[in-house]
């Protein structure tokens, strides 16, 4: 189609003017993605979703297979159709994604470039000084990294009472929340907050997503007043914060300028979350690129809570738990697996 292959050539001229990314392959569609992927073993793949004779969805897990060390970014559209089949490929193997503007726009898509490129950059295979990327237009496997070893807060104790729980996520995020959220028992006597980096229209489909897994969960609405045992995701292009006190902690949402180049972020959710719960916080750190969430885990700890990051091994990216744990604000560090059951000990009661 006109428009795929004027997206592809912006997409591959983007790639080969990035000194940190080389390109091995464009397709038109995804039956041709997926005998690429084959054939040249890429390191990363750039799927489209909406492709002719075979769709991304289709196409995602044939490449995976094809290509098991891949990792694909989604090219997805802002839409709540987009949302739902992105948030489908994610639970699928995708690594991430990335929202396009529409097609019209492309040539003016700045911000799109800059979120393809930096994505494509950090989700790259480190030993790799020129770094192969296939756009076939149209999933990618969290391939674990080698443990480094890390800074452990010692001589603290978790709370032993919890009236908060706040979690903040990016890269890798809507699948480990799931698995997060899958552990924890509807008995919880506290409130759970969930700043993700995600468009809007994402974080509603995410929030509907989660729900599935056991707890109640939604969009936050300014205002609201937070109940025990519901989950409240910051919804896209918003800031959340947390105010009031326990039993009657409130939401509230804004349009103050990004931090941390996000909006929602994670560092004025956790600090706000601090000045609300005090030593009665616990606080998770999962996958993602970036630092976001490093300030609020010091306002965390500075308020007597406690701070659980998710490890290297199990992250798709360990960026923003890397930022808590290399600065020493890390009380727990847990692969994702045993993240859920401890929570769920944590958050009943139990030991």
């Amino acid at each position: 189609m006109d428009d795929s292959a004027v997206v592809r050539g912006l997409v591959a001229r983007w790639i080969e003017a990035d000194p940190r990314l080389a390109l091995a392959a464009t397709c038109s569609d995804g039956e041709q993605g997926v005998k690429r992927a084959g054939e040249l073993q890429p390191d990363l793949v750039v799927l489209d979703i909406e492709m002719p004779r075979m769709d991304g969805l289709t196409a995602l897990p044939q490449i995976l297979k094809a290509a098991p060390k891949a990792r694909v970014i989604m090219a997805s559209t802002l839409t709540q159709k987009g949302a739902q089949v992105t948030l489908q490929a994610l639970s699928l193997g995708a690594a991430d994604f990335a929202p396009k503007p529409d097609t019209s726009r492309m040539g003016g898509a700045e911000s799109y470039r800059v979120e393809l490129l930096d994505k494509l950059a950090v989700l790259a295979p480190r030993y790799a000084p020129h770094r192969p990327v296939g756009t076939a237009q149209s999933p990618a496997a969290a391939r674990p990294v080698e443990n480094g070893a890390v800074p452990v807060a010692s001589g603290r104790e978790l709370p032993s009472r919890i009236d908060l729980l706040a979690i903040g996520a990016s890269t890798g995020g809507p699948q480990a929340l799931r698995q997060v959220i899958n552990n924890i028992p509807a008995s919880i006597r506290m409130p759970v907050v969930i700043a993700q980096h995600m468009p809007k229209v994402f974080t509603a489909i995410l929030a509907e997503h989660l729900s599935r897994e056991g707890l109640p969960a939604r969009e936050a609405s300014d205002g609201e007043t937070l109940k025990a045992g519901h989950v409240y995701v910051a919804p896209g292009d918003f800031h959340m914060t947390v105010e009031g006190t326990p039993g009657q902690f409130r939401a509230r949402l804004d349009q103050n300028p990004p931090i941390n180049f996000c909006r929602p972020s994670v560092d004025p959710l956790f600090e706000s979350c601090a000045r609300a719960a005090g030593k009665h916080l616990l606080a998770l750190v999962l996958t993602g690129m970036g630092s976001d969430g490093r300030n609020g885990a010091g306002h965390i700890r500075k308020a007597g809570g406690g701070v659980i990051v998710q490890d290297q091994a199990s992250s798709v990216v360990w960026g923003m738990p890397g930022a808590v744990a290399e600065a020493g604000l890390a009380d727990l560090v847990l692969p994702l697996n045993q993240i859920g059951p401890e929570l769920a000990r944590r958050l009943t009661g139990a030991r």
